[in-house]
């Protein structure tokens, strides 16, 4: 699915931290062009999420209980393609970055990002272009 302009955008946060999965969800669920339509504290329960709701996209942290990020990329990878992955963590280091790249995310975010460049990358994941945080691609250009 692509990111049709006038279009909501149908988006999943998946975060462990119960603090920073609701703050996402209040900052993204209050654009205009947003429709948060779940919320995953695991990477199964993220996994589980996109089977029921069927986003356009997902926020996704890549340290998480229960199953990690980089599995449930490859997962939803594997069994939903044209949802768009975005990364939203805290890790930037080369094997954090490649391993969730090789897995199919779209867009690698830390989470020092600001409301308009998470926005940003989901919506250009949707439309399948990646977005990456400068330290990220820095990161890829030294590996």
């Amino acid at each position: 699915m692509t990111a049709t302009p006038g279009r909501r955008l149908r988006i999943i946060i998946a975060d462990d931290q119960a603090s920073v999965r609701q703050g996402l969800e209040l900052l993204l669920g209050a654009l205009p062009d947003f429709d948060v339509v779940a919320a995953a504290a695991d990477g199964r329960q993220a996994v589980d999420q996109v089977a029921e709701h069927h986003p356009d996209a997902i926020l996704l942290d890549l340290h998480m209980p229960v199953m990690d990020g980089v599995e449930a990329t490859r997962i939803l990878t594997a069994e939903h393609p044209e949802v768009a992955i975005v990364v939203l963590t805290t890790y930037f280091d080369d094997a954090s970055v490649l391993d969730a790249l090789r897995g199919g995310a779209r867009s690698y975010l830390t989470k020092d990002a600001d409301r308009k460049d998470i926005a940003h990358a989901l919506r250009a994941a949707a439309d399948g272009l990646a977005v990456f945080d400068p330290r990220v691609h820095a990161a890829l250009l030294s590996a």
